[in-house]
């Protein structure tokens, strides 16, 4: 069957869902993307612009990421939007001495899948960043890390595929999803049924209300992340950074209540300083908090104490598609034939976008993907038939 005869719809107009329907609709798929609301008005526009490579778990999800990083150079020119991506490098901040021999493992393993990092002291560290706390352990500084501008590269996604002829439809909610013989027919929305033979769940933090609407049960739940935003002022740091601590909530969130949340850091290129970063289950509440932001500016003037000075111009919170293992879920789902499943990335939605486009167009197309996405599948999280939910 050919691409063109295949009709998709995307639900979620974030970075994800842009993403996908961008790189389907160059291949003259015939594409509609729908979203509730406006496009990045979900997580992709309440969220830092980190690509960070070295916050991913060495393996597949480090593998994976580093093929996304790769793309971006080609997007930076392909897209109709400047995306902002600069390759300023990134710094993993080691604050109390148990965070060392960790971070020094962790090092390895990441150099061993082929990422450019080393480990640094604190007095190399201070001698690249002098604004920095004397009272820091060392760091680990990758030159491969960068930073996107995350609304520009939503829009540069969905005006791209607009150009080549996907349909987009914003301010749309989707009230129900058409089912016979267990095949997807199509997608009820507020602006009349949608024929559908094929659908895509890229709803993002929503994506596990989506899966209700068919009676499928995956793990998705929203994580909010508050962000504090200075007034602009002169060079404080030369790259994006985040915390050792950071790393280690990310994948055990039990972690939190122990040592915090750990902080992320940014300087955009008008000089505000983006300070992040917290990890909350709190539903779908996108509010800010007096404790969330306290937090975040107390860990980030402990590593940066110059930011005393600055005043704090706003702030907001949007919610990451959390999975109990931190790994997004992508791929059809078994139990319903021609509903698949891109979501979950949590915090690495950005990062990851170019590549989960690149091998959804493939998979959804029922072309061969240039990585295999099985690591990936939504089955890990289905029981097999006779065994329990773990």
């Amino acid at each position: 069957m050919g691409s063109g005869i295949f009709q998709i719809v995307i639900i979620g107009g974030g970075v994800i869902g842009t993403s996908i329907a961008w790189h389907l609709a160059k291949k003259a798929a015939r594409v509609t993307l729908i979203e509730s609301h406006d496009l990045a008005s979900g997580s992709s526009g309440a969220c830092d612009g980190l690509v960070f490579m070295q916050s991913k778990k060495p393996g597949i999800h480090l593998g994976l990421a580093m093929e996304s990083l790769k793309r971006f150079h080609f997007l930076k020119k392909e897209l109709p939007v400047d995306i902002e991506f600069r390759q300023t490098g990134g710094r993993v901040v080691i604050q109390t001495p148990a965070q060392y021999p960790a971070m020094e493992k962790f090092v390895r393993e990441q150099k061993d899948i082929g990422l450019e990092v080393c480990l640094m002291d604190a007095k190399q560290t201070l001698a690249a960043e002098p604004f920095l706390s004397p009272d820091i352990y060392g760091s680990t500084w990758s030159s491969l890390d960068a930073r996107v501008n995350p609304i520009n590269l939503t829009l540069g996604f969905a005006l791209g595929a607009k150009k080549n002829h996907a349909r987009i439809l914003t301010r749309t909610k989707v009230l129900g999803i058409h089912t016979q013989n267990n095949r997807v027919t199509g997608v009820a929305t507020t602006q009349g049924d949608i024929p559908a033979d094929i659908v895509v769940n890229a709803a993002g933090a929503g994506a596990g209300r989506i899966c209700q609407m068919v009676k499928i049960d995956l793990p998705i739940a929203p994580r909010r992340g508050q962000i504090v935003v200075t007034q602009a002022a002169r060079p404080m740091i030369s790259s994006c950074m985040i915390s050792a601590g950071y790393i280690a909530v990310k994948y055990d969130p039990s972690l939190a209540a122990e040592q915090g949340e750990g902080m992320s850091m940014e300087q955009t290129d008008n000089g505000n300083l983006l300070l992040g970063s917290t990890r909350e289950f709190a539903g779908f509440c996108t509010e800010n908090t007096l404790s969330g932001i306290r937090r975040i500016i107390s860990r980030t003037t402990e590593v940066l104490p110059a930011l005393k000075h600055l005043q704090v111009i706003r702030t907001f919170a949007g919610l990451r598609p959390y999975t109990p293992d931190g790994l997004p879920i992508l791929g059809p789902v078994p139990s319903l034939e021609g509903f698949f499943m891109a979501a979950g990335h949590e915090g690495d939605g950005i990062a990851l976008s170019p590549i989960t486009g690149e091998l959804m167009a493939d998979m959804v197309l029922g072309q061969k993907t240039a990585i295999s996405l099985a690591p990936f599948s939504p089955e890990r999280f289905i029981p097999q038939k006779g065994q329990a939910h773990e």
